[in-house]
């Protein structure tokens, strides 16, 4: 079944390859292709490794690597056939990341023969193995994500952007004289909020992004740099508020996208999500509201009169929960506190205005 299956994907795939013969598989490419197929149906243990996959040397985005590794364009055509046949028709998503995995890695000429790439075939191949076989995230893969209007660089270490986030910002631009305001993007891990509101910000406007992980800060730092925003957002080590000590009562807004995952449910998380994606920025405690609480205790103190924030939550009972809290604990300190849908209808976040 598998193998038919995987023949049925190199038959479509091949009609868009120039027309030249399959070459024949050598046995160690046929050892890895069998040892990937099987493992479809019988997933690898947790972040597990294998012979013949290697983890990349270099964490540059594939995309912002230089295009310095010529490679025969028949050479290149046998690496997307061998490619293909590991992914099952019943499954074209991986055809379409395979598809994205090539483009990112071929420099714009990539009809030249020799092809210029921006790694190894060798590497790309490993790359190719570890999504396929260890599901990896394909973002880690190429090391970036589309988000918004933006393609943000991300690396293992760094929570993916999801596309519910991408509400947050209209949140923002949605709060009046928001562009001279000063806005915090608390636990901003690739720095994708921060950067989508700075491009967003007048003159006056700024973002400060903390961060606890040196591995998102140093990600950050990285979109931040691409974006030439180096002059609107400032990136600071440290959890939470305690980066913002000289900020009390004067930012205009707080947003979040904090970790709120049950602890309890972290281990039914999908392969991708739990085996790859860091721990520190799923795990929000017993409840999921440790982070999402400490949040709410240090809003009054940060925010001046009229000050706006947005928190991302895990939805529905969550936020409905940290409605009550904050209308209950804190009535005096803020008003219009209130849950609002994302794109699927559900309670994601939860916003407000200091008093």
């Amino acid at each position: 079944m598998l193998a038919s299956a995987a023949a049925a994907a190199a038959v479509g795939v091949a009609a868009l390859l120039p027309g030249r013969l399959k070459p024949k598989p050598t046995p160690r490419l046929l050892k890895r292709l069998a040892t990937a197929s099987s493992s479809a149906s019988t997933p690898p243990s947790p972040r597990s490794g294998g012979a013949g996959v290697e983890a990349e040397a270099d964490t540059t985005p594939l995309f912002l690597r230089p295009a310095a590794h010529p490679v025969a364009a028949a050479s290149l055509a046998a690496f997307r056939r061998r490619a293909a046949e590991l992914v099952p028709d019943s499954a074209p998503h991986l055809h379409r990341h395979l598809r994205w995995l090539l483009a990112d890695a071929a420099a714009r000429d990539a009809g030249a023969d020799p092809a210029l790439l921006r790694a190894p075939l060798g590497d790309l191949e490993s790359l190719w193995l570890r999504h396929v076989r260890d599901r990896r995230p394909f973002q880690y893969v190429v090391g970036n994500e589309h988000w918004r209007d933006l393609v943000v660089a991300v690396r293992e270490g760094v929570l993916i952007p999801r596309p519910e986030t991408e509400a947050v910002v209209d949140m923002v631009a949605k709060v009046q004289g928001f562009e001279a305001g000063w806005w915090a993007d608390l636990g901003t891990g690739s720095g994708a909020i921060a950067v989508a509101v700075a491009r967003m910000l007048g003159p006056e406007g700024r973002v400060f992004a903390t961060d606890v992980s040196e591995v998102a800060i140093d990600v950050a730092r990285l979109n931040v740099q691409r974006y030439g925003m180096q002059d609107k957002v400032e990136i600071r080590h440290g959890s939470w508020f305690e980066p913002l000590e000289d900020l009390k009562g004067k930012l205009m807004g707080v947003i979040s996208n904090p970790p709120y995952i049950p602890t309890e449910d972290l281990p039914g998380l999908q392969p991708e999500v739990g085996w790859h994606e860091p721990k520190l920025a799923l795990d929000g405690g017993k409840d999921g509201l440790e982070h999402l609480l400490h949040l709410c205790e240090g809003l009054s103190s940060v925010l001046k009169p009229g000050g706006f924030f947005v928190f991302e939550t895990n939805g529905n009972k969550q936020s409905e929960f940290l409605v009550d809290f904050i209308q209950t604990k804190w009535d005096s300190s803020f008003r219009d506190v209130e849950a609002v849908l994302d794109f699927a209808d559900i309670k994601r976040f939860v916003t407000g205005y200091r008093r």
